[in-house]
């Protein structure tokens, strides 16, 4: 599918239901955000192809459960290969699609390598327990073993910002579980998503274990609504995820809903270091990470230190065509997003907050901005930006940058730049956030590390070993009179 789709000007993102690549239905354009002309055509699923795909999905999940984990880790490692080996072609389908520079394309197919790996490893790692229940009177002289048996029909609803690495996540550790698995693609991403799963389908993953399906809203809540689905994996806004979990009922969820990030520099920190690395983390993806740096709290002994050396640095980033091996910074998603990020701006501005560089918009490309001290209840320091802007402010004591960072509603993943050992732990032990990454910014994730939120982020984490618990349930067998542990 993929050599025939990049052969093609325009190419079609076609659904692949019931073991076929279909394109039913009256087509759907993606414009380029920065080519602006359609890049690609998608075909959104009606209600006939959703109870095709349910139907199928209940029947294949027999088949996939019945798949040793050491020929689920095969196809995972074929799958590894495959992302290196295609790497570049999808990369320029992500440039084209969704204006992220075609090296951090690039990137993200690398760590789609590392994942489908990561995958492999943990499918052979699925086992049980024998349980001590001799340990107990009532137990003596019974035996009880468990195994972790796939969860039947998994539902993945990957976002537009990584959507080739979120759906590996997803639909690797769901395939490694013996799952299989209905993918909804974001419409801003559809030929991307289309290129992954046939990937995962040349290396050998059997048709009865993924579907893939396109549409909106509509669509994702008929599929959160099946009673053939088990477990949902869902990467979006909290809204919307607050719409699934209404649309899924009692179905077990892994939901990652977004952050509004903070760094805290303190004054012993490397200061041109950790400028750099905001720099280079708060702008990658035009800032469109749910863990892109977007409040940076600055010891004020060494604030404007600070915006002087970060504001050079972002200053030296590169921003224009996605395709050039040399942009750092493409444009944002759509000219909606861009627009309301430099309204926010303006906003803050007009509250006394200085503009120190960036925040010039051209269609969707909004040149990086640095706005320093804005007020406290500014929506860029309240809410998610999810754009090309970072918000630097001052701080005097760690107590009370630790507090003014827990206000918020999201609590997903903190930076900390310091070498003090007690700053550290105390910022582990306090801040609400599911992550804290020390001497790098908020934006640094390891794809076999355990990643996910508190209170508006979200919960459940995103790393195979964990998302493999949540697609999978535990079975026990109880042998009444049968004892390894002896009678009395």
């Amino acid at each position: 599918m993929l050599p025939d789709a990049l052969a093609q000007t325009t190419p079609d993102a076609r659904a692949f239901v019931a073991g076929a690549w279909v394109t039913d239905g009256p087509p759907v354009s993606r414009t380029g955000p920065y080519v602006h002309e359609t890049v690609t055509r998608s075909y959104p699923a009606s209600a006939t192809q959703i109870a095709v795909a349910r139907e199928y999905a209940a029947a294949g999940a027999r088949v996939v459960a019945g798949l040793a984990p050491a020929t689920r880790a095969d196809v995972l490692d074929r799958a590894s290969h495959l992302a290196v080996e295609h790497r570049d072609d999808i990369a320029r389908l992500i440039a084209l699609e969704l204006g992220k520079p075609v090296k951090d394309g690039r990137g993200e197919l690398d760590r789609v390598a590392d994942t489908f790996a990561v995958c492999a490893h943990e499918a052979r790692q699925i086992g049980g327990e024998n349980v001590p229940v001799a340990g107990w009177a009532r137990g003596v002289g019974n035996t009880a073993l468990t195994y972790r048996a796939p969860a039947g029909v998994a539902l993945a609803i990957t976002p537009f910002n990584a959507p080739a690495n979120l759906l590996a996540h997803k639909l690797g550790a769901s395939f490694a579980a013996g799952n299989t698995t209905l993918v909804k693609a974001p419409p801003q991403a559809p030929a991307t998503t289309a290129a992954v799963v046939a990937l995962v389908l040349e290396a050998g993953m059997p048709p009865e274990a993924v579907q893939l399906l396109h549409g909106g809203g509509d669509v994702g809540a008929a599929l959160c609504a099946a009673p053939e689905v088990s477990v949902i994996s869902f990467t979006g806004s909290p809204a919307t995820g607050a719409a699934v979990a209404r649309a899924a009922g009692a179905k077990r969820l892994v939901l990652e809903l977004g952050g509004n990030a903070a760094t805290i520099v303190c004054a012993d920190a490397d200061l041109a270091h950790a400028a750099r690395i905001c720099a280079r983390t708060g702008y990658s993806n035009s800032g469109q990470s749910c863990i892109s740096v977007q409040r940076v709290y600055v010891q004020r002994s060494r604030f404007e230190e600070f915006v002087e050396a970060m504001r050079a640095e972002v200053d030296r980033l590169v921003v224009g065509d996605p395709l050039d091996p040399a942009t750092d910074v493409g444009s944002m998603v759509d000219e909606d997003a861009a627009t309301r990020v430099e309204k926010w701006i303006e906003q803050a501005t007009a509250s006394g907050a200085r503009l120190v560089t960036g925040g010039v918009r051209d269609g969707a490309t909004l040149r990086p901005a640095i706005v320093a001290d804005p007020p406290p209840d500014a929506t860029l320091v309240t809410e998610e930006v999810f754009g090309a802007l970072v918000a630097v402010l001052p701080f005097d004591e760690l107590d009370a940058v630790i507090e003014t960072c827990n206000g918020s509603r999201f609590g997903l993943q903190a930076g900390l730049f310091t070498n003090d050992i007690n700053t550290i732990v105390k910022a582990w032990r306090e801040l609400q956030v599911g992550g804290l990454v020390v001497n790098g910014s908020s934006n640094y994730r390891l794809d076999h590390v355990p990643f996910g939120g508190v209170k508006d982020s979200g919960f459940g984490r995103e790393a195979p070993r964990q998302m493999i618990d949540d697609y999978t349930v535990i079975k026990t067998l109880v042998l009444r009179g049968m004892s390894i542990w002896g009678q009395a």
